[in-house]
């Protein structure tokens, strides 16, 4: 009998990628192409089943280091069942060297379900939606006056007491100290800059923002309150470099980070919001379905109804197969 690693070595690469995107490119709702794959530096791994799964992802249009984040998963997979399975899209978190939680350098912890997440553009804002009930909100302040931006966070922050409303400071993590914030939402770039032991020894929860599987692992790294995926859809409101995920990408992101708290953002409004919320995810963020809508008080309680349904309907799937 052939042992494991004879049997991957003679895996046709051709067949293997061609099985690969014909299994999962509709599902993750991606379009092939044709690109220019180095096959001879791939090779170079010595692997078949990365190499495979490596093109094959390129082809379907993941960005190089995801589709090596992909490709070294698959791997690990294949080793931990002993079969190469081409229609397997990679989804257990271990395959991705992602540890359990929590861990020695978790940060403080959030709801499992977050619900509503309003990004709002100041405390006025912030106020009007926690007074309206919408149970986590970010304060997204644009300036680069020191000033300026302390006095609207901790604005913002006093706007919240007295309701239920759960608080994150976009990218001012100093200021959110400060003042006393629930927690910190960050970027991928503020990750070089900001000063996370401080963040955490404040008590303060941290939100990180992804755009595809490589940072995602780098979030995981850091083990933080909850992580935000996208951007779902297309939006006009912030420069991405990276093409908006889809449905179809999030929920394959999701159950990959199965254990955290998980926000979908970009481009969400009440029309895609169940497809969205379809994906696993326990909380949706929105911009512009709030603070651009004719009645956003009425809006507000429009999508926390619509997220609600969706919970019960989720549980109630669970408790079945349960």
């Amino acid at each position: 009998m052939p042992t494991i690693q004879q049997t991957l070595n003679s895996i046709d690469h051709d067949t293997a990628v061609r099985a690969i995107v014909s299994a999962h490119q509709l599902a993750l709702g991606l379009e092939t192409s044709s690109p220019a794959v180095d096959k001879t530096n791939n090779k170079a791994v010595g692997n078949s089943v990365y190499n495979a799964a490596n093109e094959a992802c390129l082809r379907m249009g993941f960005i190089e280091i995801d589709a090596d984040c992909v490709a070294k998963a698959w791997q690990a997979q294949t080793e931990r069942t002993g079969s190469f399975d081409t229609a397997q899209w990679p989804t257990e978190p271990s395959d991705f060297g992602i540890q359990s939680l929590p861990r020695h350098n978790s940060f403080a912890s959030c709801p499992q379900q977050l619900g509503l997440y309003a990004v709002l553009p100041d405390a006025a804002w912030v106020a009007r939606m926690a007074k309206a009930g919408v149970p986590t909100l970010q304060l997204r302040f644009k300036s680069e006056e020191p000033a300026a931006i302390a006095r609207e966070v901790q604005a913002a922050v006093n706007a919240v007491q007295g309701t239920n409303a759960l608080l994150f400071i976009n990218d001012h993590w100093q200021a959110a100290i400060d003042a006393g914030a629930y927690g910190v939402h960050l970027g991928q770039e503020d990750l070089d800059t900001a000063d996370l032991n401080a963040i955490q020894q404040a008590g303060l929860r941290l939100g990180l923002s992804t755009h595809g599987y490589a940072e995602m692992l780098r979030a995981d790294a850091h083990a933080p309150s909850y992580i935000a995926m996208g951007a779902v859809f297309p939006t006009t409101l912030k420069r991405m470099l990276t093409a908006p995920q889809g449905t179809g990408r999030l929920s394959a992101y999701t159950s990959v980070l199965r254990d955290y708290p998980l926000v979908a953002i970009g481009g969400i409004d009440a029309a895609r919001l169940p497809d969205v919320m379809a994906s696993g995810v326990g909380s949706a963020a929105v911009v512009r379905a709030l603070v651009a809508a004719a009645d956003p008080e009425a809006e507000a309680i429009h999508l926390q109804s619509e997220i609600f349904k969706r919970s019960i309907q989720k549980h109630q799937k669970t408790q079945a197969i349960i």
